[in-house]
C-alpha cells in the first residue's frame, strides 16, 4: 500500500476551537492564548490494490476556489474524481470540514464526487443534535440522504473485506478507527484517539477528550498489539511523525 500525508498545516487551537496558522520557524507558542496546543491537520491518502481511501477530510480551506485536500491530492498525482472511498473516524470540524464544497452554482456538494463516504449514524445525529464549536452542521447537511454515504451502525464491522471499522467512543462520544489490511500490511487509523506518535508512548490524559482515561487505555492497547504485529500507524495531529512504522 502507498501512504501519501495530506498536511495542511500547523495550528494552534485552544478553548475556542479556533485553528490559527502556526509557523514554526517564526512563531512563538508561548505567545498565543493560555492553554493552546500545537498540531498538524492531516488527512491521507491510502493507495490499496482496490482502492483510492482518503482518511479525514481536513479543514476545508480553498484557494483560488480549490480545496487545499484537492490540491494535496492533485500534487501526489490524485484526481478528487478517483478517490474510492472516504474513511470519517468523526465530525469535528478539522477533520470534516472538506467533506463537502460550495460549487460555482452555490449548492453544497461532496467533495469526492465518485466517493462512498463510511460516517457513524450516530456521530452524524450527535453533529445536529449538539450545540458545539466542534461541529459545523451546515458543511454536514444533506449526508444522510445522499446515496454516496454508507452510514455505519454497527459497533464494528468490515468494508469490502479488508477495512475494519471500530466504535471507541473516547475523544467524542461516537468517533471510531480504521484498520487496513492489504498484501500482508496493516494499517491502523486512530483518529483523534491515537493523534500524535508520543501519546501512544505515555499515559497522558487529555482533559479535551470525551472519556481520557479510556482514551490513555485504547493508546497503550494498540501501541502493544501494533508493535507485536507490525502494524503502521497514521497520525493525523504530529507535526514531525505523520506515519510509523512499528516494524
Amino acid at each position: 500500500m502507498k501512504i501519501i500525508p495530506l498536511s495542511e498545516g500547523t495550528f494552534t487551537v485552544d478553548k475556542t476551537k479556533s485553528f490559527v496558522p502556526f509557523n514554526t520557524g517564526s512563531d512563538d507558542l508561548q505567545q498565543r492564548s493560555t492553554g493552546s496546543i500545537l498540531v498538524e491537520v492531516q488527512p491521507f491518502a491510502v493507495i490499496t490494490s482496490e482502492d483510492i481511501l482518503v482518511l479525514d477530510t481536513g479543514l476545508g480551506f480553498e484557494k483560488d476556489g480549490v480545496l487545499q485536500i484537492h490540491r494535496n491530492l492533485s500534487d501526489a498525482g490524485i484526481n478528487a474524481g478517483d478517490v474510492t472511498k472516504v474513511l470519517m473516524s468523526h465530525l469535528h470540524k478539522d477533520h470534516a470540514s472538506g467533506i463537502s464544497r460550495l460549487n460555482h452554482k452555490g449548492v453544497r456538494e461532496l467533495s469526492f464526487p465518485r466517493a462512498t463516504y463510511y460516517i457513524r449514524r450516530k456521530e452524524l445525529e450527535f453533529a445536529f443534535g449538539k450545540t458545539s464549536s466542534s461541529y459545523i452542521t451546515e458543511e454536514l447537511a444533506g449526508l444522510s440522504e445522499s446515496s454516496q454515504v454508507v452510514l455505519l451502525d454497527e459497533e464494528t464491522g468490515v468494508i469490502d473485506g479488508y477495512i475494519r471499522y471500530e466504535l471507541t467512543g473516547a475523544h467524542c462520544p461516537y468517533h471510531q478507527i480504521f484498520q487496513i489490511v492489504d498484501g500482508g500490511e496493516k494499517i491502523f487509523f486512530g483518529g483523534d484517539v491515537a493523534p500524535q506518535l508520543q501519546q501512544m508512548k505515555s499515559r497522558f490524559v487529555a482533559k479535551y477528550d470525551y472519556d481520557g482515561k479510556k482514551s490513555m487505555e485504547l493508546r497503550q492497547q494498540w501501541w502493544k498489539q501494533g508493535e507485536e504485529e507490525g502494524w503502521t500507524f497514521l497520525f493525523y495531529h504530529d507535526i514531525k511523525t505523520p506515519i510509523y512504522p512499528s516494524h
